[in-house]
């Protein structure tokens, strides 16, 4: 394979004949250690012994070069250490693929083995709780009840097969109905389900994110990791 430079291009605009070599001279504008102290030697060599620089003006200009190179060194050890732990982020975050994360969704994604699972969280306890799932076309193809529920999380878990045993595909609606123990509904009713975590993204220069059916998660909204 030959990776090209673009100097065959330019060449065969200027006309350029076979055989004729171009040398290219990199400039160089950064005035290193050496350059200075020689800059610095030829200063007071060549100054004029009736009006010498001045010593507090010699010993600013050593200080500042001093900062500036400081200054260097500090930002390329920062990168290192801002590379190195953008590796560690990734080789961290990589240890989620595969498995189940709980994060708060109104939709359930099929798990690794086709089941849905979830919680509902009451903010009291409830008389009755139906909680039913609906696919794409408004249709419910699950339904789970429970009476008399104690306030808090309210699990509930379907094997995502109809009743002639076909996976149903996701993802689908979480719906829930429930009853207050005065037999009003209740309102404030939150909702999560499991995702398998699928990858992971993270790049450099933005925030990891976990891919799941659900969509890209930020690992802090993760409830649950099992």
């Amino acid at each position: 394979m030959t990776i090209s430079t673009g100097n065959s291009y330019l060449d065969s605009l200027n006309g350029a004949k076979s055989g004729s070599s171009t040398a290219t001279v990199k400039k160089n504008d950064t005035l290193d250690q050496k350059a200075f102290l020689k800059l610095l030697t030829t200063q007071m060599t060549t100054q004029d012994p009736f009006n010498p620089v001045d010593n507090t003006q010699m010993v600013a200009q050593m200080a500042q070069f001093s900062s500036v190179a400081g200054i260097a060194e500090m930002n390329t050890s920062l990168k290192s250490i801002a590379d190195g732990m953008a590796a560690s982020r990734v080789g961290g975050a990589a240890s989620w693929i595969g498995k189940a994360a709980l994060v708060d969704s109104k939709s359930a994604a099929p798990l690794v083995d086709g089941s849905y699972a979830g919680n509902v969280t009451l903010p009291a306890d409830a008389a009755r709780v139906d909680i039913s799932l609906v696919d794409a076309s408004g249709k419910v193809v699950y339904t789970g009840s429970a009476t008399d529920v104690p306030k808090g999380d309210v699990p509930f878990y379907w094997d995502g097969k109809d009743p002639d045993g076909n996976q149903v595909q996701g993802p689908l609606t979480i719906s829930v109905y429930a009853k207050d123990t005065a037999a009003q509904s209740m309102k404030d009713l939150k909702t999560a389900s499991w995702a398998t975590v699928t990858s992971v993204s993270s790049p450099v220069s933005g925030t990891t994110k976990l891919i799941t059916p659900l969509g890209n998660i930020d690992p802090a909204s993760v409830l649950q990791l099992s």
